[in-house]
């Protein structure tokens, strides 16, 4: 009897050890819409509407994945980049912290399109408190495309989110074989498929035979490292961006001081100059309350303090290689925290 109870116990200590080896890290697909979501009128054409693919034909165009993980799919929005807002971005960090925070995920990958994927991206490398992977991936072309790019990047992005070496890069863009840091990448082309670029820093990496490869560490403070957290947040600070250009004038600086936004971040030439106007402008909506940074439209380099324009004297931060997007990103963060300019300053530097 004892010989068999010994038996009994050892087959079912197999079979447990043979289910724990069959079993495939879980990932969840959070779906935003998109071009990635998006329907041509046919397979050549460029004209198609973003948005409009649920999750599970998304994920049904790349059954591939399910060899490399379990996969569950949730329909967050299904909406145009162009259209994605603080909501939505505050639905997305709570329900990516909540599912990271489960033992069993072990990975979120969000499907974004790419006219703001870079924000998003920022905005959740800011407020997601995990190690674990965190993805966007999107796509150029439409899922109806002919040579749509979309499920050879979310086959990227479920092999990178498995691999052990993913954890500890913050929130990463995977686009056309390339790993890319939130806080570096730019899309730099309306229509190429390699757009994306990370134009200060480098790529953080690459994907190549299904594993990702990589080649740096993120620069700067990001996720479990972050001071910030949307937990019990429902609204950020209204901060905008105001463009600057040859003759501009105060005018959009007042009307944004007079219609009660917290923050401004001035999109100055060059070295986020501001003409003598503007600058003048600028340092009385500091008088008035409201937080200056200063950054610049010029897409590569950084907004440099103590060059042509005196930060002390008008109260101003700089926002050093973080563009306008996403110097809003930070400032609308930095306000829930302190509305003091050299702390700000602080956070620019750091994040």
């Amino acid at each position: 009897m004892k010989a068999k109870l010994l038996f009994l116990s050892l087959v079912m200590s197999f079979v447990n050890i043979i289910c724990l080896a069959q079993t495939k890290p879980l990932v969840y697909i959070l779906a935003t819409g998109g071009t990635i979501a998006g329907s041509g009128t046919t397979t050549v054409s460029s004209g198609y509407t973003a948005g409009v693919v649920s999750v599970d034909k998304i994920l049904a165009s790349v059954p591939q994945i399910l060899n490399l993980a379990d996969i569950k799919g949730e329909q967050i929005v299904n909406i145009g980049s162009q259209d994605m807002n603080i909501d939505v971005w505050l639905k997305l960090a709570n329900r990516i912290n909540e599912l990271l925070a489960q033992k069993d995920v072990t990975a979120v990958i969000i499907t974004h399109g790419t006219d703001t994927m870079e924000e998003t991206a920022y905005f959740l490398n800011l407020v997601v408190k995990s190690n674990k992977p965190v993805i966007i991936v999107g796509s150029m072309r439409p899922s109806t495309g002919i040579s749509a790019d979309g499920p050879d990047n979310i086959y990227d992005a479920v092999a990178c989110a498995v691999d052990s070496t993913s954890k500890n890069n913050g929130v990463m863009i995977i686009m056309d074989d390339k790993i890319l840091s939130a806080d570096d990448a730019l899309k730099t082309n309306t229509t190429s498929v390699e757009t994306f670029q990370c134009p200060n820093y480098g790529y953080l990496g690459y994907v190549y035979n299904s594993k990702p490869i990589y080649t740096r560490d993120p620069i700067k403070r990001h996720t479990v490292n972050s001071e910030f957290s949307v937990a019990g947040i429902n609204k950020l600070p209204e901060v905008d961006i105001i463009y600057g250009y040859a003759g501009a004038k105060k005018g959009y600086i007042d009307y944004a001081v007079s219609s009660g936004v917290k923050g401004i971040v001035y999109a100055g030439v060059g070295n986020g100059n501001p003409n003598n106007e503007c600058m003048d402008e600028l340092g009385n909506a500091v008088k008035k309350g409201v937080a200056v940074v200063r950054s610049t439209r010029v897409p590569y380099g950084p907004t440099t303090q103590f060059d042509e324009v005196d930060d002390d004297k008008y109260g101003f931060s700089a926002s050093w290689y973080k563009t306008p997007e996403k110097s809003r990103i930070l400032l609308m963060l930095a306000l829930t925290k302190t509305t003091d300019y050299k702390e700000i300053q602080r956070m620019f530097l750091e994040y």
